[in-house]
């Protein structure tokens, strides 16, 4: 069986598996919500070199990498270079570099595990990858690539590359689609690799903290399909999170238009490119259906595009009206939008926070804080605190 029939048998397979459920309806896009109140931004930090990621150590300092293979401490205000001794080699052209930062959950000690997500090969053929090391307190060491994701693609787009830790201890990371058209992946447009089992990008996958397949991944089973894919349909997720209830969250990249919040759920097709709600950059013409028999429906649709970045549930105490909201950060927009949420999951109620500058990542930080990074060559930490 030829790859492109492989894709095609699973992509049925998926289509029956799922029929039964109830037909989802279309969400109604959202352009510009309105402002939020009360709030205001303190620099923390500033003049990081093109930052993407940040993680907190369990003393309270953080993390953050820089996109041209940098690492820097943050103690308060205090920034300090840290060495990462024996990282592989980068691919930095266009969205590529080194990525997101995660420190193991259970490393509270000296010494912990750090995992960072990298883009790695050549223009021809490059993918993205997972690395491991060890903070010594002054250096990051003995790192070692533990995963990387086939098939191998061409050009600088697409790599997802947010990773978070599950309560069970196992990894979750996002491996973009691979490009827009006209790239392409052996047989088949590069966009068409979401739905394909036999192919890690387009995809979320379930990891080890030592970077092999998981057990119990829910499409494993599936003939042809890879072990590591916990779901698919996905076409470049740069921002996930993971709920005080368990549940995980991913704001994802539409093409024009569609940028989307999915709540993710193992064994999940999430449609993309056959279920989508944005158009085609040269024809303007949709790609794909908004409602797919089978296909997860998103629970936001933003038209225009925000640029879809980093994502945080928020627990924090000093914006009680916030608590229990997610936080996507805008990279085309410039802002951070909340989005709010019943007890049944509804959305309920959407507002920005106009940060001006392009977010590339949000998180809460330990103090109950939101923070967020901005996308400049010389790139701000940022505080979100009441006004």
């Amino acid at each position: 069986m030829t790859t492109y029939q492989a894709y095609a048998v699973s992509v049925a397979t998926l289509i029956t598996l799922a029929c039964s459920s109830s037909v989802a309806q279309e969400v109604e896009p959202v352009a510009e919500p309105p402002a939020a109140k009360g709030w205001k931004v303190e620099t923390v930090a500033d003049s990081l070199p093109q930052p993407w990621g940040m993680a907190w150590l369990a003393d309270g300092r953080m993390l953050v990498t820089g996109k041209k293979g940098t690492l820097h401490l943050v103690d308060g205000k205090r920034v300090q270079a840290i060495p990462v001794e024996g990282l592989p080699a980068l691919f930095t052209e266009g969205q590529g570099g080194l990525l997101d930062i995660a420190v193991h959950p259970s490393d509270k000690g000296p010494n912990p595990r750090i995992y960072m997500t990298m883009a790695s090969g050549t223009a021809d053929a490059n993918s993205t990858a997972l690395v491991q090391g060890v903070f010594d307190g002054k250096r990051v060491h003995a790192i070692k690539t533990i995963f990387k994701a086939s098939p191998t693609k061409s050009g600088g787009q697409h790599f997802g590359s947010r990773i978070v830790f599950l309560k069970d201890g196992t990894i979750l990371m996002s491996i973009g689609d691979g490009g827009n058209p006209p790239a392409r992946v052996g047989n088949m447009l590069a966009r068409d690799q979401a739905q394909n089992v036999g192919s890690h990008n387009g995809s979320i996958l379930r990891l080890t903290s030592e970077g092999q397949a998981a057990p119990n991944n829910p499409l494993a089973a599936q003939k042809g399909a890879l072990p590591e894919l916990w779901s698919i349909g996905h076409r470049n997720i740069q921002g996930m999170t993971v709920d005080p209830q368990g549940r995980v969250w991913a704001s994802e990249h539409g093409p024009r238009g569609g940028d989307e919040i999915n709540l993710i759920e193992g064994g999940k097709n999430y449609g993309w490119p056959l279920q989508s709600y944005g158009l085609d950059y040269k024809t303007r013409e949709p790609i794909g259906k908004r409602v797919v028999a089978g296909m997860v429906n998103p629970l936001v649709v933003w038209t225009p595009s925000t640029g879809a970045s980093g994502l945080t549930w928020y627990t924090g105490s000093a914006f009680p009206a916030w608590h229990g909201s997610l936080f996507s950060g805008g990279l085309a927009t410039e802002d951070i939008r909340r989005v709010a949420f019943d007890a049944k999951g509804k959305v309920v109620k959407q507002e920005r926070l106009d940060i001006g500058k392009r977010v590339r990542d949000v998180r809460q930080g330990p103090d109950g804080h939101l923070y967020a990074i901005t996308d400049e060559a010389k790139g701000s930490l940022l505080r979100i605190v009441p006004q």
